[in-house]
């Protein structure tokens, strides 16, 4: 039986990777800074993990001193490590960079077989963003390491979806520019699986989406339709929210640089080849159900 280490496993997509690989057999080590954190749902209905985990390595990217033989009878490492959330004072580069580094080191040493990372779609339109610099000047890394590999670039995750429900509450859904723009984002649990097949696959580099396309406006509409509100949008010129980050930077680093991704997604058309059976329809009410 084979082992995987799977790195940033208490995250969204992190938790539907547990579960995929445990379902294809695999004996499952997990890196993890809060074990408490595995026996919890996680964010946009994301799964508990505690009964599917074999081994739990505590440590921190950050620490290359907490990582001592965690790549030690591994065969695999998956990685969907991000800094999401402002910790202190790390930057995208301390974590989404160096952090994988210092963890692409071990799995050096200990002679893994693969090393799945997961990037962004649309990297090469998008590198003056902190967090898609951090991640594909780690993809540079990886693919001059020797090691076998494959980096996994989704379009986006449902669980980033969330927001415009939540702004359908409320009666109005923001979005950045102006709405005409496709996407096809992905479920956890589809690109999970997508994650578990690499294993296999020769390629080096996966553009990923879900099975189905949208415009942003039809999210919207979505969303307001789900919750059984009126069909009320506001566009937000994304000249004057790139202008608005600019005055915040100097006092909201960490939020401004994310927004930042956001605002400049919202501008690309992200549709890449369509898998899975996850619809967002279906995603949307399970979430307004939990929430009543």
């Amino acid at each position: 039986m084979k082992t995987v280490l799977i790195a940033g496993a208490t995250g969204y997509l992190g938790r539907y990777a547990v579960h995929a690989f445990k379902a294809a057999g695999y004996r499952v080590r997990v890196l993890v800074r809060d074990e408490k954190k595995l026996a919890e749902q996680g964010h946009a209905l994301s799964p508990a993990i505690a009964d599917q985990v074999d081994e739990v390595h505590l440590g921190d990217v950050t620490q290359p001193e907490t990582l001592r033989g965690i790549t030690n009878g591994v065969d695999i490492v998956f990685s969907s490590i991000s800094l999401m959330a402002a910790k202190n004072g790390l930057t995208w580069h301390d974590v989404d960079y160096m952090g994988n580094v210092n963890l692409l080191n071990k799995a050096k040493a200990a002679g893994v077989e693969k090393f799945i990372f997961i990037s962004v779609f649309n990297a090469e339109h998008l590198m003056k963003v902190p967090i898609v610099k951090a991640h594909e000047d780690f993809a540079a890394v990886l693919a001059a390491s020797g090691l076998r590999y494959t980096v996994i670039r989704p379009t986006g995750y449902f669980s980033d979806l969330g927001a415009f429900l939540d702004m359908a509450r409320s009666g109005r859904v923001y979005l950045l520019g102006n709405g005409k723009q496709r996407i096809n984002p992905i479920h956890g649990a589809d690109l999970a699986q997508v994650s578990v097949a690499a294993v296999e696959m020769t390629e080096t580099d996966i553009n990923v989406g879900g099975a189905e396309a949208f415009t942003w406006d039809e999210i919207a509409k979505l969303a307001l339709h789900i919750i059984g509100a009126k069909p009320r949008i506001t566009h937000l010129p994304i000249p004057m929210l790139r202008l608005g980050l600019h005055v915040l930077r100097p006092f909201m680093r960490h939020n401004t640089q994310l927004w930042d991704f956001f605002v400049s997604s919202a501008a690309l058309t992200s549709v890449a080849p369509q898998t899975g059976t996850h619809r967002l329809a279906d995603h949307y009410v399970a979430l307004a159900t939990q929430t009543d």
